[in-house]
């Protein structure tokens, strides 16, 4: 059989391979953050966040139209699991490639030995396998997000780049027809996502080397080239083609007073012809790469053309719908992810830079009736004075206090103190590139400590773990993990790879550098580009909401090559003591063992998500126990998107308003809010557009004024009508009063049935609600959310959903009551009540809600492995749970509240959320304390003996740690500190509700734990 069948052959079994392991172990329903948009945007081609991704978008639709109604999620989470299987396929046509082009040194001709054959298979076997099997790779292979089809077109292009060159070597005069389906590829990939521009420069590297002679200044010159391409696909072609459209079109509406998008034909017509022109004129004039070049950009931009679907589909008005790019000037800022503000990159700012001024940039413009209306100019660009901004800015954000901290905290200054050019590039150093890039690296191919996010580079916290103790525990102090408790040290995620597959890619770089020094560059280059550059240019800013790890897969992806190559070099160390095949096939042997199948059977029970249905189930949880018509306030991608997707796919509760808090400071969704959506009227509004569009309105500040009594309460509507009259030109407002009310319409609220039944609660109600705003200021998306309430005139049910931030319930906590994972706004005042001790709840509602339709997930079973945004989602409910058990106790219904913490109890498995005893993570010491106000003894004793067991564990690990680690003030100093604190305040507790065998029990664990411990005990502090 001929080498070329054989690795065809092989190549598609390993590809096939990967293909079933990320089907078997995919989401069973949809996952948390965007992956709930996407499957919905996918499904009803509707518009997601920006930049978009409609090329995955069209490909999901049409898996969504062959699974069939009632398997999207299946069908959406299948795109992931092949594209990421055909991109295993082209890593290990890649690496054989490489491989095969070292075999060659060593042969007459390009026919190989079986042996040789074998070598070079194992090599791509035993790396592409590795890939399958890293953790990044596989998290996102299994869940509807666009980085699996992102990783495949740039395995695509990067495999064709080398095809090319073996085409070119085989003498084809036909070759360069490989650069214009590149080309195509990556103005496909726009489509999806921007990482496989980031292979440009690794392809410009592979043509120099093959078409011209080397040279360092060639080498220099082909690279400096390469940097330029991918600018001017990123800049000149993605941004600029699209600005000049947009342009045109600004200038043929308004002043020619031609249709919408006419400007758009103009430059599309105008690029036609340019190309033809150029095509033309290098093929007379025999201008090679003219030609090519023209061609290629062609290309792109046929490609890049998915994007008329995002047009074409706001136009439509579908529900989701963001940023509504219906015209090419909104198509812009769309495409700049103009909403999430500019990063500085070469030159910037420090933190403690001041602004003096705002510059002045370009006309916005909003699509009118007839005509482009102008916003005023953008002012998104901050002018700072001569002398304090730098070259490379990497603690920029001064806007952020908790930024601003963190920065002062890890750099060592203090207020007022100025950074300096050493301390940026301590933070680029230690912060940028150790923690928010090599980590998660090391995740990948040396291990991976646990689950949780590494914030501020704690030692318990997700950080790399090799498993030699010696190096985990004294080189780098991650102390010794297995006395920590059960949840850091038996998670799942705790994948110790022992530095061997790291070692193998270490030997395959120096392999590669030995034998094939071109290409070991060209490989580095794709490494460095996916890697490093990428935190040079994302400069992230610190405490991010999440890992960010999948923004670096395209490194782990190289590296993975290595990995393969890596066997070549094992292969010769063994072949100096056995001849022949054997060397060979024990080297094969050898390598899988130790790589592939040891990270696959590490791995596995982490990534394995095929029974997890807690996104879906989370969004049911929060609709349907909402009443008819309701409008529903969230924050967070993980209390929205999921419930978009149980809407828009599902049908869940199309009645349902959803309004996400994150996006209300913006025009283009407080314009949305004006349309019907599904079965969801238009919510009413005091304000015309023109009141917020643009800078309008995007902030009022608090200034107590002598016209106004500061104890009086003022009507809602009418100072939001104030505000719209006397906003500045800079678009904020003046607020003179922070005391409101909002009418009660006892009409309206029995018409909507907001009491549900109770309508005899309005006899003894105030005429008003009364609440004060709890800061002196409120953003764009505050005054919105006040508009709605004042405009609403109780025609609908409102609920807040029970994970916002605590100052957007506005004041109203009063006036809100418990339902579940919601609070209701009512009519009623409860004195005293508040989000975070509820005093006011639906008591027949909750208790039908907790045993009947409240939903875990599958959390239930035990067997399913939950990561920290699963357990925060879960962490939700047993809030929930404990606020409802905490209400019925204060009712004097003990047996109500104990039936209600048994049922939480019997349906989270403590093997699905092991116990946890952290600041954030407070449910479970409550539910303790609330068995024993119940009088639940038997179940408050097993609850104490984990409680007790799991402060003992985290002393016995504080204490591994190094000094530095364990003075306090570092995190773990603050969460052992916190299991003493915990202790005393359940013994007090104990003692309280006279169980004095719990509290005599907990006293002594106390005074055990508190002589291994330095200082006193903190006060313990309800949960926030």
């Amino acid at each position: 059989m001929s080498y070329n069948k054989i690795n065809n052959i092989t190549g598609w079994a390993v590809g096939i391979f990967a293909c079933l392991v990320y089907l078997m172990t995919m989401e069973g329903t949809i996952s948390f953050w965007d992956c709930g948009e996407f499957a919905a945007g996918a499904v009803k081609l509707e518009v997601v966040h920006s930049p978009g991704a409609p090329l995955f978008l069209l490909i999901g639709r049409f898996f969504a139209i062959i699974f069939g109604n009632g398997n999207e999620h299946l069908a959406i989470n299948s795109v992931s699991a092949l594209s990421s299987g055909f991109t295993i396929l082209f890593l290990f046509w890649t690496i054989t490639h490489f491989a095969r082009r070292i075999a060659l040194q060593h042969s007459q001709d390009e026919t190989f030995s079986a042996n040789a054959i074998a070598a070079i298979m194992g090599a791509g076997v035993i790396g592409a396998l590795a890939y399958t099997f890293s953790d990044t790779f596989w998290f996102s292979a299994v869940e509807a997000e666009v980085y699996a089809m992102s990783s495949l077109l740039t395995a695509l292009v990067f495999w064709a780049i080398l095809k090319w060159e073996d085409r070119v070597s085989a003498g084809s005069k036909i070759a360069d027809r490989w650069i214009i389906f590149i080309a195509f590829v990556i103005g496909l990939s726009v489509g999806v996502h921007l990482l496989n521009l980031l292979t440009i420069p690794a392809i410009v590297m592979v043509y120099y080397f093959k078409k011209f002679k080397f040279s360092p200044m060639g080498t220099l010159i082909a690279f400096l080239i390469g940097c330029a391409i991918t600018g001017i696909v990123q800049i000149g072609v993605i941004q600029y083609v699209p600005k000049i459209m947009a342009w045109f079109d600004v200038k043929f509406v308004n002043s020619l007073g031609l249709p919408f998008n006419s400007g758009v034909y103009f430059v599309l017509a105008l690029l036609a012809a340019l190309s033809v022109f150029l095509l033309m004129y290098a093929k007379r004039n025999g201008k090679y790469y003219l030609h090519l070049g023209t061609l290629a950009f062609i290309f792109i931009l046929i490609g890049y053309s998915s994007y008329f679907q995002t047009v074409i589909r706001s136009n439509a008005d579908v529900p989701i719908d963001m940023t509504n790019p219906d015209n090419a000037f909104a198509l812009v800022d769309y495409l700049g992810r103009a909403q999430y503000g500019s990063i500085p990159h070469l030159t910037g700012p420090d933190y403690t830079s001041k602004p003096i001024n705002v510059k002045e940039g370009s006309m916005q413009y909003w699509k009118g009736k007839d005509k482009y209306e102008e916003l005023g100019p953008k002012r998104d660009e901050y002018i700072y004075p001569e002398g304090s901004t730098r070259v490379f800015p990497r603690i920029w954000d001064g806007n952020s206090e908790s930024h601003v901290a963190f920065y002062q905290n890890y750099l060592g200054l203090n207020n007022g103190e100025e950074p300096s050019a050493a301390d940026n590039l301590k933070f680029f150093m230690g912060y940028q590139v150790n923690q928010m890039w090599w980590r998660y690296f090391c995740w990948n191919y040396i291990g991976r400590q646990n689950d949780f996010q590494n914030i501020i580079g704690e030692p318990q916290n997700s950080n790399w773990l090799s498993g030699i103790k010696f190096i985990d525990n004294n080189l780098f102090g991650r102390g010794d993990i297995d006395k920590a408790p059960d949840i850091y040290s038996k998670s799942k995620a705790r994948n110790e790879f022992y530095f061997l597959p790291f070692i193998l890619g270490i030997l395959g770089i120096l392999y590669q550098i030995k034998h094939d020094k071109k290409n070991a560059f060209v490989v580095g280059l794709l490494f460095f580009f996916t890697g490093l550059a990428i935190v040079i240019y994302l400069n992230n800013t610190p405490m991010q909401p999440r890992e960010r790890d999948y923004a670096y897969a395209g490194a782990t992806y190289a590296f993975a090559i290595w990995i393969g190559l890596g066997l070549l070099m094992v292969r010769d160390w063994v072949s100096t003591i056995l001849k022949g095949s054997m060397a060979t096939y024990l080297a094969i042997v050898a390598c899988l063992l130790a790589v592939p199948v040891m990270m696959a059977a590490k791995g596995w029970d982490d990534h394995d998500r095929s029974q997890k249905t807690l996104a879906r189930d989370t969004a049911t949880n929060y609709l349907q126990s909402l009443d008819k018509n309701a409008i529903l306030f969230t924050e967070g991608d993980n209390d929205t998107y999921p419930l978009w997707f149980a809407q828009e796919v599902k049908g869940v509760r199309p009645d349902v308003r959803i309004i996400n808090l994150s996006l209300l400071g913006i025009d283009w969704y407080i314009d949305q809010l004006n349309w019907a959506v599904n079965e969801a009227g238009a919510i009413p509004m005091v304000w015309k557009p023109e009141d917020y569009r643009g800078n309008n309105l995007n902030q009022a500040q608090y200034q107590a004024s002598p016209k106004v009594d500061a104890n009086a309460y003022y009507d809602l509507k009418e100072v939001m009508q104030y505000l719209t009259q006397n906003k500045s030109r800079m678009g904020a407002a003046v607020l003179p009063i922070k005391n409101f009310s909002i009418p009660i319409n006892k009409d309206n609220i029995k018409a909507s049935g907001i009491l549900s039944g109770r309508d005899s609660i309005l006899n003894n109600t105030e005429e008003r609600v009364s609440f004060t705003l709890p800061r002196d200021y409120a953003l764009k998306n505050d005054l919105a959310l006040l508009n709605i309430l004042a405009a609403n005139d109780w025609k609908r049910p409102i609920y807040f959903a029970n994970s916002i931030d605590q100052n957007h319930y506005e004041g109203l906590g009063e006036y809100l009551e418990l339902e579940g994972l919601v609070f209701k706004l009512v009519p009623y005042r409860t004195p005293g009540s508040s989000t975070i001790t509820p005093l006011a709840f639906n008591e027949k509602r909750c208790l039908d809600w907790v045993m009947n339709d409240l939903k875990f997930g599958n959390a239930q079973l035990g067997t399913v492995y939950y990561n920290q945004t699963n357990r925060r989602m879960l962490n939700g409910i047993r809030v929930a749970c404990f606020q409802i058990a905490d209400n019925f106790i204060r009712n004097g219904k003990k047996a109500e509240a104990i039936k209600v913490m048994d049922h939480l109890m019997k349906n989270i498995h403590e093997k699905s959320y092991p116990l946890a005893i952290t600041q954030e993570d407070k449910a479970l010491i409550l539910i303790a304390d609330t068995y024993m106000k119940a009088g639940a003894k038997e179940q408050a004793e097993k609850l104490m003996d984990q409680i007790i067991d799991y402060s003992n564990k985290q002393v016995d690990y504080f204490n591994t740690l190094r000094e530095a680690d364990k003075a306090p003030g570092t995190n773990a100093f603050s969460q052992t500190d916190f299991c003493r604190t915990v202790l005393g305040f359940l013994a007090q507790s104990a003692v309280i509700n006279d169980m004095k065998p719990i509290a005599d029990k907990l006293q002594k664990a106390l005074a055990d734990i508190t002589t291994r411990l330095p200082s006193a005990p903190q006060q313990f502090a309800p949960p926030q």
